[in-house]
């Protein structure tokens, strides 16, 4: 078919990443797909271990004299979620209820497993690849599971690399940006406690409902007021709890309200959890009440190194040519644990193209499905990196 696959590779690895949407295991739970992973790469001739981070797998190899080392990543959990598709449109649809590949992480493993196999084959690099396939990466703390794990120390690794599928790009394209990629995704929760009382009678309690409502209007001036209206941020409230709906002659004692936070630098990060508390403080001594506040840092921001970047725009250049790359596409604010190892290493996250994002073509969509036309241009873009990365002398 190409340099990179050959047709009968493509077929098998569109009929690997069907088997694999058939197939979806969550994080921590991928006992099945680590196995197959394992296989391939040790069919390609590439060491594998398994179990690095719980379920996590990682393939070695070296080739040359070559002292640099990558890292490649792929995440390989689904959501739990509920797949719409029909059997009769989509005949690989999940076999099991309220479990799916609902983010593309099937076509992140094989594509990964495929350019695996081609740098294998080819041979035209002198360094050595890690091609790291990650659990967990979907809200479970895979890739920090991984680093507890001695990663770190059992790899030497002086660039990371990861690639997300993106509805919206064309198949055959990819956007490469250097700066801020996905948000950080932090979780924070305040709970008022005042003096309950008979809803006929507030003036004998101390309401923690009116200084519930003032605070869920004054976060809102959070990203307005504070941050710099250059640096996009979210403060959501997405959660309360109070009183009791077959009761609604009774004031309550207390009411609980929580969200998620989410900014690109580290700045706003810390200004958000800051001012959050600081809102809550206040506006519970406003109101002679009591606050307690608990803010929970998640995923830090995935930020791309600029010379990673410069790195990743050449090869994809290289791979796809011109007209066929961008260097300006804007940052999601969803999150994504890569963010982990990015944070260690230099790295680069990119988006490849997966096609129209039109019926239930979106992520986290219970329609979604990925686009198999996508699978050869990763393992092209894979398999540039490497070899321009680690060029042989």
């Amino acid at each position: 078919m190409n340099d990179f696959l050959s047709r009968e590779d493509l077929e098998q690895l569109v009929a690997l990443r069907r088997d694999l949407h058939a197939h979806p295991e969550l994080g921590f739970e991928e006992e099945r797909t680590a196995k197959i992973v394992k296989d391939y790469l040790e069919a390609c001739g590439i060491p594998a271990e398994i179990g690095i981070g719980k379920t996590g797998v990682v393939g070695t190899l070296k080739l040359g004299n070559g002292t640099e080392t990558i890292a490649l990543r792929a995440d390989m959990d689904a959501l739990a979620m509920p797949e719409t598709a029909s059997a009769e449109e989509r005949p690989y649809r999940s076999k099991f209820d309220g479990k799916m590949h609902a983010c593309g992480h099937d076509g992140h493993t094989v594509m990964l497993l495929g350019a695996a196999r081609a740098l294998a084959n080819r041979r035209a690099f002198s360094g050595t690849v890690h091609f790291v396939f990650q659990p967990a990466e979907e809200g479970r703390g895979g890739a920090q599971a991984m680093v507890d794990d001695g990663l770190f120390e059992r790899y030497a690794i002086d660039r990371f690399y990861g690639l997300h599928n993106m509805p919206g790009i064309p198949v055959g394209e990819i956007a490469v940006v250097p700066g801020p990629q996905l948000a950080s995704s932090d979780r924070w929760e305040v709970t008022f406690t005042g003096v309950g009382t008979h809803g006929a009678k507030p003036h004998l309690g101390i309401d923690a409902t009116v200084a519930a409502g003032q605070f869920l209007t004054a976060i809102h001036t959070i990203v307005s007021r504070t941050v710099d209206p250059l640096e996009p941020a979210v403060v959501s409230a997405c959660a309360i709890s109070a009183g009791d709906f077959k009761a609604l002659n009774v004031i309550p004692n207390a009411v609980h309200i929580g969200g998620t936070a989410r900014a690109y630098s580290h700045t706003v990060r810390d200004q958000l959890e800051q001012r959050i508390g600081e809102l809550a403080a206040g506006i519970a001594a406003a109101n002679g009440v009591k606050e307690a506040y608990r803010y929970s840092r998640g995923m830090p921001p995935v930020i791309n190194d600029a010379d990673a970047t410069a790195r990743a725009t050449a090869a994809a250049q290289a791979a796809f040519g011109d007209g066929k790359v961008m260097t300006a596409y804007p940052p999601s604010t969803a999150g994504d644990d890569f963010a982990i190892f990015s944070e260690i290493v230099p790295g680069a996250y990119v988006w490849l193209g997966n096609g129209p994002a039109t019926d239930g073509a979106l992520h986290h969509n219970t329609n979604y499905d990925f686009n198999d036309g996508a699978i050869e241009p990763g393992v092209r873009f894979w398999t540039t990196l490497v070899e321009r990365e680690l060029q042989a002398g």
